[in-house]
């Protein structure tokens, strides 16, 4: 019984020698250290483990730093691309305030503009009615005299005014008598263009 469990022993140590042995053969474990002796019983130069210069042992704390510097590096372009993003965006936002700017100058210089020529409407306005309520009470003669200096346009915006006196004050117009009164082809000229043109003071 005790022979049989010698030899037993035995063969499970011939097969985990192997074993190793075959392992380490397959590069699947590195038993070189410790398999050198066997080899060197049977005869044979053990098989030594290649050493790795010191310059290429890796270093854990070096491959962090190298990762850290790297996504610092990643980092540094995302901001630099968002200041450039940023900085167009700056330069689109100033580009539409200074267009608005343009923009709201120029409704104001036509708001001035308007307000000059309602300005001057109503002085001309004024003025044209003050001249038809002078020569009103003129007598028709004089008045045509006056009138007959005048040019064609103002004439018109006179009597439009004058009539439009009448009207309010419920009186009859004197229109009518100083066109009777007026050289016949300057009247008819006068008549074609009140009835061509709109009744305006332009």
């Amino acid at each position: 019984m005790a022979g049989r469990i010698i030899v037993l022993l035995l063969l499970i140590l011939v097969l985990a020698v192997g074993g190793v042995v075959w392992f380490d053969y397959l590069n699947i474990i590195d038993a070189k250290t410790v398999l050198a002796p066997v080899y060197r019983l049977i005869g044979r130069e053990g098989r030594t483990q290649d050493k790795t210069p010191d310059e290429e042992i890796l270093s854990l704390d070096a491959e962090r730093l190298a990762m850290r510097l790297e996504a610092l590096d990643l980092r540094n372009l995302e901001l630099d691309q968002m200041e450039q993003d940023i900085q167009n965006r700056r330069g689109e936002i100033e580009q539409m305030a200074q267009e608005l700017e343009d923009r709201q100058k120029a409704v104001e210089e036509q708001e001035n503009s308007l307000r000059a020529r309602v300005t001057d409407a109503e002085i001309i306005n004024r003025n044209v009615e003050q001249s038809a309520r002078y020569l009103t009470s003129m007598p028709p003669d004089a008045a045509v005299g006056i009138i007959s200096a005048m040019d064609d346009q103002l004439i018109i915006n006179v009597f439009r005014k004058t009539e439009e006196i009448a009207q309010q004050e419920g009186n009859a117009s004197l229109v009518s008598v100083w066109m009777s009164r007026l050289d016949p082809a300057r009247a008819a000229e006068l008549q074609r263009k009140m009835v061509a043109r709109p009744s305006d003071l332009n």
